[in-house]
């Protein structure tokens, strides 16, 4: 759900208790996702964007800044976020807002500094920005820094910046004074990219395109018993597997080693895909998650939209993100209390109508109804009108139990460029046993928000076949879904274990090909999809790969020099299968 700053004070009260005893979110998180404010990046259409995210934890309430919103979000459950309005570059000659914003907690305010390779960007800062209060805390720093990170290492009352986006330099850092907010002056380089050793690093969309070097950028620092784990993203922002690299040292500022287990925060499959330049925090229970960029790269390669992801440190300190799953419904951070967040969030609840049969009111052009239900969020149905009638019906094959359902808009014939207030979406969502006699299972006609990833938990579950989605209202532009997703359980049978899963690792050094594996399965009547998890230990298999419709899958996101195991289940609407045994490939 998604709120404004003070106007809607008594909207805001209602919605919430009515959603007082929800568990669950789904990404891509629902939030007023500004549109892109470049006409130049909207030659195919006008269309919401953003990355870059960092949300950090102010007096227990989580703070979230991103590329060109013009203000920010805050939450105090992860869920329920208000935006405040905001701009913080005040100069005429900036089209946008902050560009891969830098936030941080020293003292008793909150800092924010935004990309620039110029002098003339002032720090803000606030002690009370729930609502729009900031005051410069300096006119300009004395180094431009493009995708900058601060980390203030409270035990030591010592701040550090990071920063750097190329294809060619190294992402830098340097020691900030704490009084006078300025560099201390020494800039040490602290890591470049070693794509001839790190397949996922390697440019392109499989990891396989040599005529341009990788991007490096998104820097970022958690400081963990001791230790600082410095964050960054490759190989590029328009790609699926679009990830986040953990490297470790003692030194704030070198001796950075390369983390076994990368990379960390990795999600090449599945509806919402990549999980790259972002940040890691800790909610108020103490528990870590990692927020980062979901890539659509559609009508723009900087069409993106934003994730969060269960976090944290094992029992030997490595760093790991959890996205199986990443993108169904999981547990918020008061459900999630005292779980291994190791194992995963996921609340159980499976896609009801994957590829399933639909019926819509009207479409345009090549935009066709199955877009809808394909689970992959750059290809969406849209409707001929954005007019108040026009729907989609899902057919889930039989009757089912439903516990939750989340709503993609996408954009087609957007108006709108840059940050918008004030817009909603308004629909409503009948259900049917029969197609026939329907009843109301969610009914937002009177919603005063603009809700463009709307995600409902029922309070109880409910049975039934059909579901029909119905426009009333749309900020902008036609009837367009790339996502009507249904979750809950069907009435059959989970899959059985995975059979005959072959994992086949190149061996030819000369020419990279270590870098990737091949992996093939019998393929299962029954099931939808398929997750592969990996790992260079068979305790520690962090990473997961979701793949829909296809019994293979190549690899090349591998270390050339490790040893990895792999395990495979599979997955419909009824449930998960056991795991297959652990496969070893040297």
């Amino acid at each position: 759900m998604l709120k404004f700053a003070l106007p809607l004070v008594l909207l805001v009260v209602c919605v919430s208790a009515v959603f007082a005893q929800q568990r669950t979110y789904c990404n891509p998180i629902n939030i007023d996702y500004g549109y892109t404010p470049f006409e130049r990046f909207s030659e195919q259409g006008r269309h919401r964007a953003t990355a870059d995210p960092v949300i950090v934890n102010f007096r227990d309430t989580l703070y979230l800044f991103s590329t060109n919103q013009e203000g920010y979000w805050y939450s105090a459950d992860m869920l329920d976020w208000t935006f405040v309005y905001r701009k913080f570059l005040l100069d005429d000659k900036y089209t946008h807002d902050l560009n891969a914003p830098a936030a941080w907690v020293m003292g008793d305010s909150l800092y924010v500094y935004g990309s620039t390779w110029e002098l003339d960007f002032p720090i803000w800062k606030s002690g009370n920005p729930t609502v729009d209060d900031w005051e410069i805390a300096v006119d300009t720093l004395n180094v431009g820094a493009w995708d900058p990170a601060f980390h203030y290492d409270e035990e030591d009352d010592r701040l550090y910046l990071y920063w750097g986006s190329s294809n060619e330099f190294p992402l830098l850092g340097t020691e900030i004074r704490t009084g006078d907010l300025q560099t201390t002056g020494l800039t040490r380089p602290i890591m470049k990219l070693h794509p001839d050793d790190h397949g996922w690093e390697r440019f392109g969309e499989y990891n396989d395109n040599v005529f341009l070097a990788p991007f490096v950028e998104g820097a970022w620092v958690t400081k963990h018993n001791g230790k600082y784990y410095f964050q960054y993203a490759a190989p590029g922002t328009e790609f699926s597997g679009y990830a986040d690299g953990v490297l470790v040292s003692e030194n704030p500022l070198g001796g950075f080693r390369y983390q076994a287990h990368n990379p960390f925060s990795y999600k090449p499959g599945g509806f919402a895909r990549g999980a790259g330049h972002g940040a890691t925090f800790q909610d108020k229970h103490g528990q870590y998650w990692h927020v980062s960029t979901i890539f659509i790269s559609v009508k723009n390669n900087f069409e993106r939209r934003l994730g969060i992801w269960p976090a944290g440190f094992d029992a030997d300190d490595v760093m790991y993100c959890n996205t199986a799953f990443g993108d169904y419904p999981t547990l918020l951070p008061g459900a999630a209390e005292g779980k291994d967040f190791t194992e995963g969030l996921f609340a159980g609840w499976m896609l009801l109508n994957y590829q399933k049969p639909v019926q819509v009111s009207s479409t345009l052009g090549g935009f066709h109804p199955n877009f809808a239900v394909d689970e992959d969020i750059r290809t969406y149905w849209s409707a001929a009108t954005g007019e108040a009638g026009e729907w989609l019906q899902t057919d889930l094959g039989e009757v089912s139990t439903i516990h939750a359902i989340q709503v993609n808009y996408a954009d087609q014939d957007a108006e709108f460029l840059g940050k918008t207030l004030g817009k909603k979406h308004q629909y409503v969502i009948h259900g049917s046993n029969d197609g026939q006699a329907w009843e109301v299972v969610v009914d937002k006609r009177e919603n005063q928000t603009d809700v463009p990833h709307d995600y409902i938990e029922l309070p109880e579950p409910v049975q039934f076949r059909y579901l029909k989605l119905e426009n009333h209202a749309m900020p902008t532009g036609k009837f367009a879904i790339s996502g009507f997703r249904v979750f809950g359980r069907g009435a059959g049978e989970k899959p059985a274990p995975v059979e005959d899963f072959v994992v086949l690792r190149a061996s030819r050094e000369k020419d990279g090909n270590r870098l990737a594996s091949w992996m093939k399965w019998r393929n299962h009547p029954e099931a939808d999809g398929y997750n592969i998890y990996f790992g260079k230990d068979p305790d520690k298999l962090y990473g997961s790969i979701m793949v829909y419709g296809d019994n293979n899958y190549y690899f090349t996101g591998m270390d050339k020099a490790d040893t990895y195991y792999f395990q495979i289940e599979a997955f419909n609407e009824n449930g998960i299968s056991e795991r297959s045994e652990v496969r070893k490939v040297e």
